[in-house]
């Protein structure tokens, strides 16, 4: 997969909008919420332009019900792809565009996690200009490998991750 960290698009929003409206569709009453994550819903975060999505369920074993509406949509239905208690959805193959990251509504670690970087970063412009400057040089640096892209971030991740919920406990 190519990595590649783009400047901010004002585009990524309504993306976020339009996909989560046919996810919404699929899942119907078992949805009880659906939020924009990760670094495209953060205005002025440099990002990969991949929408990440998170639906919060009712019953996790529920979803494998709906693989093939989500097939439909262009999705391949991972499972929990290494993280108990979520279903994994990515869209594009190799020029992914979409990954949709479902949790059970009672998952409140993996949720608030999720949330409270979103919500930081968003908070913290200084912390997001720093964290863009990370995911862009690690991107120079491995364009053609995710997975020396990823282990480079992650403990600017783990420590971000920290601060978020910090920060999200006072409030």
């Amino acid at each position: 997969m190519h990595v590649v960290v783009t400047a901010y698009q004002d585009d990524w929003e309504q993306e976020f909008e339009e996909e989560s409206h046919k996810i919404k569709e699929i899942l119907g009453n078992e949805l009880v919420h659906i939020y924009h994550i990760g670094s495209t819903a953060v205005p002025g975060l440099k990002a990969k332009p991949i929408i990440d999505i998170m639906p919060v369920v009712k019953e996790i074993s529920k979803i494998d019900s709906f693989n093939e509406q989500m097939k439909s949509l262009g999705y391949e239905c991972m499972g929990e792809l290494g993280m108990k208690g979520r279903r994994y959805f990515r869209k594009g193959g190799d020029h992914r565009t979409h990954q949709v990251h479902v949790f059970q509504e009672d998952n409140k670690k993996d949720i608030t996690r999720h949330l409270a970087v979103r919500d930081y970063l968003r908070a913290h412009p200084d912390e997001a200009a720093l964290y863009g400057n990370v995911k862009e040089s690690l991107a120079r640096q491995y364009p053609r490998d995710i997975e020396s892209y990823m282990d480079g971030k992650d403990a600017f991740v783990q420590e971000l991750e920290k601060k978020a919920l910090a920060w999200h406990n006072m409030g």
